[in-house]
Formats: structure tokens, sequence, C-alpha cells
């Protein structure tokens, strides 16, 4: 007979292994399926430090494999595999891997969300360590030097006010004539001092020296006209890309493909929740992602004990 689990979750950031804690600690029979390393995209952090209790920081590794091992002190499961498809619209939810079928009741989505890179030569090299996606997250390493801010949308404009708060300089690189964003941003940006636009312009290439990355090189798009600025880090908010393939068809998404799920973490269909990133709502945050990931563990023990679910 096929073992079948109270709640699985797929994806091993903050937001899964929240609620792996949380369900694994309520007596539910949890495992986690996570495709590379515990912390999902907070892996790749160098340094944390606007996460609860880490007076000094820590990196997104070491926090990751906190969260992991926090969970499987109360006997959550992980394993270490790749979901290869889904069917969630049975009262048993079907999890197809690489290692195999997994069974469940319930399923929490926490796949999360990859930011759209620059797609230039070496940024990987540079993730963390002169190339961000996150002004929020990495802001405060760039008190008092000169930053670029890659995105004309709402995103690219709040970390632009956000990073002229702590920067000596914020360069705002878009490729079209105006901003994107919203009117509300427009005002505030033309008044900030030490925000500089550079409009119709691209980047094509980061500079970089003996100190690693120095700047980068903007191409004119009216003009083809090149030209190297000098920077201390380069912030990228050109977007993101949540990693909701697998539920197309299944789960309800918007118009940017994020699941539709409210505070209470719901999805359309019964026994599935999102959390994290993935989900529709405005701060996506390591925060955030584990206070998602708590509140649908609550729901999934609601909802297996008005199925009449066995727990634990």
């Amino acid at each position: 007979m096929e073992h079948i689990y109270d709640m699985i979750i797929l994806g091993g950031g903050p937001g899964g292994y929240t609620a792996a804690l949380y369900g694994a600690r309520a007596g539910l029979d949890t495992l986690l399926l996570e495709k590379t390393t515990p912390g999902g995209q907070m892996a790749l952090t160098h340094q944390i430090d606007n996460y609860p209790g880490f007076d000094e920081g820590i990196d997104g590794f070491s926090l990751g494999m906190k969260m992991q091992q926090g969970a499987e002190r109360f006997g959550a499961k992980s394993v270490m595999t790749e979901v290869l498809s889904v069917h969630l619209d049975a009262p048993v939810k079907r999890i197809e891997t690489d290692s195999g079928e997994y069974l469940a009741r319930t399923v929490v989505l926490s796949t999360g969300a990859n930011p759209r890179p620059l797609g230039v030569a070496d940024e990987s090299r540079f993730l963390g360590r002169g190339i961000h996606y996150c002004a929020a997250c990495d802001g405060m390493f760039y008190r008092g030097k000169t930053v670029v801010v890659v995105g004309g949308g709402n995103t690219a404009a709040a970390d632009a006010l956000l990073l002229s708060r702590v920067a000596k300089q914020v360069i705002l690189v878009h490729r079209r004539d105006t901003l994107r964003a919203t009117k509300i941003y427009h005002e505030p940006l033309m008044q900030a001092k030490n925000v500089e636009p550079h409009w119709n312009s691209t980047v094509v290439s980061l500079l970089e020296n003996e100190n690693g990355l120095s700047g980068v090189k903007l191409r004119n798009v009216q003009t083809g006209e090149e030209s190297d600025i000098l920077c201390d880090g380069v912030f990228v908010s050109i977007g993101r890309n949540p990693a909701t393939d697998l539920f197309r068809g299944q789960i309800a998404l918007d118009d940017g493909g994020y699941v539709i799920a409210d505070e209470s973490t719901r999805t359309n269909l019964p026994g599935v929740f999102a959390v994290g990133d993935l989900r529709t709502k405005a701060l996506r945050q390591i925060i955030t992602a584990a206070s998602d990931g708590a509140v649908a563990a609550f729901y999934a023990e609601e909802y297996l004990a008005e199925a009449g679910a066995s727990v634990g």
C-alpha cells in the first residue's frame, strides 16, 4: 500500500521549511522536496542582515541549513529531488519526481520566483559581490557608495528611492525615455538630488578591476554610443519569473504567472497552499515567506481535520 503523507512541500526555501517546521510540530507526516539545496534563492545570498535573531547577520546558506535542521528536529523529512509533474485536483495529490512518485493529502507550493538577469557576461560570477537583485536585502552594504539601478518599473523606482537614502549616488538606467513606474514614484525620484537617470540606455557589459566589479558599460539604444559608468554595485530590477510552470492548468495564476492566493495562502484547489515569492503579495522577503509557511501549515492542519484525514 502506497504511503500517503499528510503534507508535501515543494521547495526548500524559508517558506517551505517554515511550513515543514510548523507541520511537523503539529504532528503532520511531512515531506519536503527540494532539487538543489536548503534555502532556495536565499542560499545564494552572501550576507543577510534583515532576518531577526542574528545580530551580526548570517549568510543565506547557513540560514537555510538551520531551517532544515529545525524542521527535521520535529520529524519532517527532506528529499533532494526534482519535481517533474504534479496532479493536484484530487483528494490525494500525486507528485512525480526523478526519484519516484509521492502522495499527499495537502501540498504546499514553495518554488519561489527567480529574478530576471541582465543577461551579460560574468553576471553570475559577481552575484552577491557587486550584482544584486534585492535592494531591501543588500542596499545597506553600499552606504556612502555609488550604485547603478537597472529598470524602469515600480520595483526599480522603489529600489532607487530606497538606495538614495543610503548611497552617495544612485544611477538609474532605463531603456526608455521615461519610467514605466506609476506616477507616485516620479516626483520623489526627480527631487532626490543624488539620483541621476540615464534614459534610453542598456547595460551591455560589466567592468572590473583588481578589486572586483568596478562599473558598467552602457549603450544608448537610439545612437549606439557607448559609455563607461563607474560604480560600486549594480541592482538589477527588471522583474521576476515565478517558478509556476509546473502548476499551469491546475492552479489559478495571475497575468504575471504568480499563484493567486491571499494571506490565508489558500489556492483555488482544496488542500493546496502557496507560500513565499511565487504567490501574489506586496512584499517578497525572507521573513514574509517564513510567515506564509506558518500560515499554510495552520490551514493545512485545519483542512485535514475538516476532511477527516488521519494526522500523524
